[in-house]
């Protein structure tokens, strides 16, 4: 074992903004070689890394961090911390177990693996395992989930490896297999470690060593490769390689060169699919109960037709016996039919239930064995005894018990690994999205195809151009860079309507192209798509608890003894009651007449225990969490809602208070043209020919505004903007001068335009809604037909306008007046939260242009319905205290924080949670993660294809503030849905439990024991089956959430608003539910009157609250939907 010398220094690192950078820096500068451990701190910006001096040195480790976009040099270097082994030959596969288990203690340094985990059927199982791998010496925390059959394990690599805790969970009774570990990553086949990858391939057509020796030489020589092995046995090869300068299929393509054959060794789909649809036990459990059906249903006609003989009355039960003395024909035929029910038909039951035993542990099946077992060897101890003894009559026996109650019990199991497997529906229907194929493509100079060929998606890489047909998979994620279609992303996204998508556009695995061909580049493959990435997330929450499970789980750890223990104080209480009294038994008189009090007092009491035995069921219980949070995770993932993890999916529906971001939650997080106020009528200057000068004057501009008209002029016109540009000035601050010129090229292509249309037919209202152009307000009361006139004729070959744009200042520099009125508009646009700038040509003012981050269309309805459910809604914001009133107002949200620094907005949260309020934070995770980790839920608002912000518990796929609602309203379904599931769990077993004892048996009510375990198995199916109702979920629609209610509140707001409307803090106010001016860009209705945005200097601003109205108006929204 070698002695290696570490070294620490301390880096200085500035940029750091929040957690998220610091877990970055961490985790990437900990993977590069010779790091052995590094601590970042936020506030101190400064890590200190733990490193070996023999293979990377301080100065390396700083151009590491730069590298990563942070500023940072050396601090001091060269403090030893001595020397230590290097514990990389020291992790065993070798099982060792610490009794004292308290020292292993969750932390930075640990490794986190995922293991496949099968036979598990009860919560008893969950708590066996993690019980007993924990003590395992290295492993730190498991985490069992037992429907996703999965179990999530933290452990120190240098104590303990992946492979050991597998072995130690398949010695409990659970076949265990490794599905991956955090300590390296896995694309497709291609595993990634340290910055190198592996990958296994298939080599066909190899004969002799010779081969080996080519395929190695040849590959070993390609640029990038560090190591190929083959091996001529198993017709397979291990290649090392640089992943960010060569891929698996150059490697295949090469060894295909040199004469062979070679393919990726797919593992991944098919076992994945086999999981999740749960098919191997499936089989199992079909198996078992098709031989206990084969003899368990001639063991119970052969039971019916001798008691239907024993109910005559020239019968007796003497008369039945006896083949030989104390041997009944009934009891030999019953005894052979259920022998080999008992050791073949349950021998699943029989080995699970010695393996718990054999730790220390109960669960489901110890139960079905001991009911089992006691009736068989108690039947065939009475018949030897009746044989040895030579009685003249049969003793009552219990062989129809094993094969009646394993029947019903193996059929439960089946029908329950089924409805199981319907819960992985939405899972197994993400995983069949995947593309198998892809057609890799050559581009030419001119966009043409030089060469195209069908790879296998795993080979895939970064930078490849691919080719979609219509009707195809989008292989992974990616842009396109020619053509236009529409795709439909309805089942990753949720999107019902299918996705415009032309140059530019991002499409994404899995979708579907619809009636176009495309041309795009891969950009995310592998693990690194959002499709694979949706499925990890629903993979990890799945996999996680709720904390009512962890309840759960411990009433089940002690319900087997506890059932036990009732069922030998029922047999202890009959056999009292029966030799005290025989009378007392609820026996009928054909039974007293033929046995003996002592005979008939142990049957009967036997029979009572058994019952309790086989009726007793944890199983429902450890099912009823599980099941419900399968589905509706899976439920919110077809939905485009990716919940990570059960807790955040309990803890939703106990939201009070939501917390909104504006910039990129409630608006849209850029600047937009929201209105056009037009000077000079048409026939002065006409109004697509004037947006295109502007435009063209703004291309050469880079700041914001410019962008948002150029956007728009681009948009409303639908062509390019190729005239002259010259003398372009700029003035920061103010504006810019220019002259345009050669505007012949577009004079045909403006009179097409949409824009041109609109004005001909004198109408603004028949636009796309989904363009962004059709949000746009155009003002014409502004229109002065006295104005200097510029004539149309002008325009030609030579014509050559001035243009100036920017603020009044520099207008006016510029030497034009800004008239009153047009003073007076700018400011009622300006007190609404918008920029304004006017735009002259050729030395006539002939429009002003306000732009702003416009508010989301369904923001208004989204914070109306939140308030119509009894929450409160507030808005969180960095931006100025204007702006963020003026938005607060538009979308009805009474309750402002402006002007609060990143850093701060986690002490908001905390403020209010120290009210005793659980918070859901929404925010789009740039700037919000801080806050969205404090909340109680944190929400993001994916943006493109980033589905994994780390910080939030939620990520909303489809950008849309309406699936806020879904989520609250689907996490209320989920756990009403798991309270009625341990409900149902919890009557059945305290009525169950009684009746089968024989508590009423002197009613007349009283069961047999095949017939609890028909009710056992029932009850396992009917919670898996009560989850599965959740399916049936559909997430409240705008059109159902836009009740009449909402328009006349909505209406009334439009038509009552006025400059007095808002109420100083603590004043409650009926009209403050929502603003016209956003609701009137939605409409493209020119609004009549504003609103004087006034308000206190406080940082926190109380505007007048919609939410305090008539109480009778706030209620669920499960009601406001249904009515």
């Amino acid at each position: 074992m070698e002695a290696t010398k570490i070294s620490s220094c301390v880096i200085d690192i500035q940029g750091m903004r929040c957690q998220n950078c610091v877990r970055n820096i961490e985790k990437t500068i900990g993977e590069k070689l010779g790091v052995t451990d590094i601590q970042v701190d936020l506030e101190k910006k400064e890590g200190i890394v733990q490193y070996d001096g023999e293979l990377v040195n301080p100065t390396q480790i700083s151009e590491f961090v730069v590298a990563m976009g942070f500023a940072s040099k050396v601090k001091t270097t060269d403090i030893s911390l001595g020397s230590q082994q290097n514990p990389t030959n020291t992790i065993s596969n070798e099982v060792q177990i610490i009794k004292n288990s308290e020292n292993n203690v969750v932390n930075d340094q640990n490794q986190k693996c995922y293991i496949k985990i099968s036979g598990m059927t009860c919560a008893s199982c969950v708590a066996a395992i993690e019980k007993h791998t924990v003590k395992m010496n290295g492993v730190s925390k498991i985490l069992v989930a037992l429907m996703a059959g999965k179990a999530e394990v933290f452990y120190d690599k240098s104590l303990v490896s992946p492979q050991a805790i597998c072995d130690w969970i398949t010695t409990l009774g659970f076949p265990s297999n490794l599905l991956d570990g955090t300590d390296r990553t896995k694309n497709n086949d291609v595993i990634q470690e340290n910055g190198k990858a592996q990958v296994e391939l298939h080599i066909g057509g190899m004969t002799c060593s010779s081969c080996v020796y080519n395929i190695e030489m040849h590959v070993a020589k390609m640029d990038g490769i560090f190591q190929a092995r083959v091996a001529l046995s198993t017709q397979k090869g291990m290649f090392t390689f640089d992943p960010d300068r060569i891929g698996p299929r150059q490697i295949i393509d090469q060894i295909i060169n040199l004469g062979f054959e070679a393919s990726l060794v797919n593992q991944g789909m098919e076992r994945s699919m086999s999981h999740l649809d749960h098919r191997d036990e499936i089989r199992r459990w079909r198996n078992s109960f098709l031989v206990s059906l084969i003899f368990g249903l001639p063991s119970m006609i052969v039971m019916t037709y001798y008691m239907i003989q024993m109910e005559e009355d020239e019968h007796h039960h003497t008369n039945m016996c006896c083949i030989v003395p104390g041997l009944s024909l009934e009891n030999l035929l019953l005894f052979i039919l259920a022998t080999p029910v008992q050791f073949i038909g349950g021998r699943h039951f029989y080995v699970a239930a010695y393996k718990a035993i054999r730790h220390g542990t109960t669960n489901m099946d110890v139960l079905v064995m001991l009911a089992t077992t006691i009736s068989y060897v108690y039947s065939v101890a009475v018949l030897v005894a009746a044989m040895a003894t030579l009685q003249s009559t049969s003793p009552m026996t219990f062989f129809d018990t094993p094969p009646m109650l394993l029947i019903f019990v193996s059929l439960g199991r089946w029908m329950e690994s089924v409805a199981k497997g319907k819960t992985s529906e939405a899972l197994a229907r993400l995983l069949s999205l995947q593309a198998t194929e892809a057609t890799l493509v050559e581009l030419g100079v001119d966009e043409e195809v030089v060469s195209e060929r069908s790879i296998p998606v795993e080979l895939v890489q970064r930078g490849d151009i691919l080719k979609l047909l219509p009707g195809a998979k989008v292989p992974v994620d990616g842009k396109v860079i020619s053509g236009t279609s529409t795709c439909d992303e309805s089942l990753i996204t949720g999107e019902s309507m299918p996705v415009l998508k032309g140059k530019d556009s991002m499409v994404i695995g899995g979708s579907v192209n619809q009636h176009g061909r495309l041309f795009m580049v891969a950009t995310h493959v592998g693990q690194d798509a959002t499709l694979a990435q949706i499925v990890r997330l629903v993979e990890e929450a799945q996999t996680s608890k709720a904390p009512i499970q962890q309840l759960a789980d411990k009433v089940a750890s002690y319900f087997v003894p506890m059932v036990v223990t009732v069922s030998l104080m029922t047999l202890v209480a009959w056999i009292i009651v029966g030799f005290v009294n025989v009378d007392l038994l609820p026996v009928s008189e054909m039974e007293k007449e033929a046995y003996s009090q002592a005979e008939l007092t142990f049957q009967f009491a036997f029979r009572c225990a058994l019952t309790v035995l086989s009726i007793a069921c944890p199983c429902s219980l450890g099912l009823a969490t599980p099941t419900a949070v399968m589905v509706g995770t899976g439920v919110g993932a077809t939905n485009g809602i990716l919940i990570k993890g059960a807790e955040p999916l309990e803890n939703a529906h106990k939201v009070k208070t939501v917390v909104f971001d504006k910039t990129g939650t409630i608006t849209r997080g850029f600047p937009m043209v929201t209105t056009i106020v037009q000077l000079v009528d048409d026939a002065v200057f006409y109004l697509p020919k004037m947006m295109a000068i502007i435009g063209i004057a703004e291309t050469n501009s880079e700041h914001p505004i410019a962008s948002a008209i150029t956007k728009f002029v681009k948009e409303a016109l639908k062509t390019d903007l190729v005239a002259k540009c010259s003398d372009f000035h700029t003035v920061p601050g103010c504006g810019l001068r220019c002259q345009v010129s050669n505007l012949d090229e577009m004079e045909k292509s403006l009179l097409q335009s949409p824009l041109a249309q609109e004005r001909l037919k004198g109408s603004l209202s028949k636009r796309d809604p989904s363009s962004p152009s059709s949000l746009v307000v155009i003002d014409t009361s502004m229109v002065k037909p006295t104005l200097v006139a510029l004539s149309r004729s002008e325009s030609n070959k030579n014509s050559c306008f001035d243009v100036l744009i920017g603020n009044r200042e520099w207008i006016r520099r510029n030497g034009l007046d800004v008239p009153a009125e047009v003073e007076s508009k700018m400011l009622e646009l300006e007190r609404m939260g918008q920029t304004v700038v006017l735009c002259a040509i050729g030395g006539v003012l002939v429009c002003a242009i306000a732009v702003a981050d416009t508010v989301k269309p369904e923001a208004h309805l989204t914070v109306y319905t939140l308030k119509k459910m009894g929450l409160n809604v507030a808005l969180l914001t960095g931006d100025n205290k204007k702006t963020a009133k003026a938005i607060a107002r538009q979308v009805g949200i009474s309750t402002v924080y402006a002007e609060v620094l990143p850093s701060h907005k986690v002490a908001k949260i905390r403020m209010l949670q120290e009210k005793g309020e659980k918070v859901a934070m929404v925010g789009d995770g740039v700037n919000d993660s801080p806050a969205l980790a404090q909340a109680d839920v944190g929400i993001a608002i994916a943006s493109g294809t980033d589905v994994a912000v780390e910080a939030a518990d939620v990520v909303l796929i489809r950008n849309d503030l309406l699936d806020v609602v879904a989520c609250l309203d689907l996490s209320y379904r989920t756990v009403k849905r798991i309270r009625l599931n341990f409900l149902l769990a919890s009557i059945y077993n305290l009525i169950g439990i009684p009746i089968a004892a024989g508590v009423f048996s002197p009613l007349g009510i009283h069961l047999q024991p095949w017939m609890g375990s028909a009710a056992m198995a029932l009850s396992s199916v009917s919670v898996v089956c009560s989850s599965l109702l959740l399916k049936c979920y559909r997430k409240p629609a705008k059109e159902k959430l836009e009740t009449f209610s909402y328009v006349k509140a909505r209406d009334t707001r439009n038509l009552s608003i006025s400059d007095d409307d808002l109420s100083l803090p603590g004043e409650v106010t009926s009209k403050s539910l929502g603003s016209f001016s956003a609701i009137n860009r939605i409409l493209r209705v020119k609004p009549s009157t504003h609103s004087l945005l006034v308000g206190t200097d406080t940082e926190d601003v109380e505007l007048g609250d919609a939410s305090h109205h008539d109480a009778s108006e706030s209620y669920p929204l499960r009601k406001m939907v249904s009515a």
